[in-house]
């Protein structure tokens, strides 16, 4: 009986030091363990919409102003009055809702051109300018594409997700953050409140 006591001890000794081991390489969530032992709940990950809403610029609030070089070689700003609403939309060329809401943009900046500006903000960062004129060319953006390339711009206005539309009024407001896709008319919806 005294050597089946000794084996165990062995081996509970080793099954220690190799679960110690893995925990500090990381490869075993020891606080979740804890947490089933101790009866604590375990910390729940934010969901994509808790974070964009804590990161994102607030409706109501001036847009931050910004200068981004576009596709076309031009330069384009933003910040403060001006002559129509805005609809920045921060996109990446690999982000299939951004491909599957494509359409719906083209659509909207056709209809409402005089009423709308519509700037597609890549961030290149995250792309390859290859793929991102592959994307346009493919889509048919006559609107301008503006180039972000070291994320900054996205940054700025708390992007976490592809895509995000952001609508600014004529005064410079941000009247919406919109993450991810809405239907068609949603979005038409929303842009047409503030026209």
């Amino acid at each position: 009986m005294k050597r089946n006591t000794w084996i165990w001890v062995i081996a509970f000794i080793l099954l220690a030091g190799v679960v110690y081991d893995h925990a500090q390489a990381g490869r075993i969530p020891v606080a979740a363990w804890v947490d089933k032992i101790t009866g604590k709940a375990a910390e729940e990950e934010p969901s994509l919409t808790t974070m964009a809403a804590q990161y994102a610029l607030k409706p109501g609030t001036p847009a931050p102003s910004f200068s981004l070089p576009g596709l076309d070689g031009s330069r384009y700003e933003v910040g403060g009055a001006r002559d129509k609403v805005l609809l920045l939309n921060f996109w990446a060329s690999w982000c299939d809702p951004c491909k599957e809401e494509a359409p719906d943009l083209v659509s909207l900046a056709s209809r409402y051109q005089d009423s709308l500006d519509l700037y597609a903000v890549n961030v290149t960062l995250y792309d390859k300018l290859e793929q991102v004129e592959q994307f346009v060319k493919e889509y048919g953006y006559t609107f301008p594409v503006l180039l972000d390339e070291d994320e900054e711009i996205y940054r700025k206005f708390g992007g976490v997700a592809f895509p995000t539309n952001v609508l600014i009024d004529k005064d410079g407001i941000i009247r919406d953050v919109i993450v991810g896709t809405l239907a068609p008319d949603e979005l038409e919806a929303k842009i047409k409140k503030w026209m």
